[in-house]
């Protein structure tokens, strides 16, 4: 096994390991080299937004029509493709600094297409196995069990 990246992302975490085996007949060993926390990605919608919809009473008249409040109905989604397009960029950044020929990802769901859609051609090549599934939380001495 030469050097393999394993990396585990949601819309809030990102980590990546670096796989190493030395002789071919020892265990190999798994190194945390790069951990972030995303501000945006955590923590509720409701809680970023300021405005506090429905907090001023229209008048409620017979000839009142009704108004949106202003919301913006598909800022998560907005907020999804942003950090996906965030997470694809520390991802080919880190897979060229790194020089390895192929890598591991694990990632949510709801954004593992996304990530993969965005990254540089040359970096999805060297993708070898993809899960999709939340690992951020995994130990590191458990995550490489994954992807076995």
């Amino acid at each position: 096994m030469d050097r393999i990246i394993i990396i585990t992302a949601n819309l809030g975490h990102f980590k990546a390991y670096r796989v190493t085996q030395d002789p071919p007949d020892i265990s190999p060993r798994v190194t945390l080299i790069e951990s972030h926390d995303s501000i945006e990605g955590r923590g509720k919608l409701g809680d970023k937004l300021s405005d506090a919809s429905g907090r001023f009473r229209r008048s409620g008249g017979k000839d009142e029509v009704a108004k949106g409040s202003g919301e913006r109905h598909n800022i998560e989604l907005e907020m999804e493709k942003k950090l996906s397009k965030m997470i694809a960029r520390y991802i080919d950044a880190l897979i060229e600094n790194e020089k390895c020929d192929e890598w591991y990802l694990a990632s949510a769901k709801k954004i593992n297409r996304k990530i993969i859609d965005n990254l540089k051609p040359d970096v999805k090549d060297r993708l070898v196995k993809n899960i999709t599934a939340d690992l951020t939380g995994v130990a590191r001495s458990e995550i490489l069990t994954h992807f076995r």
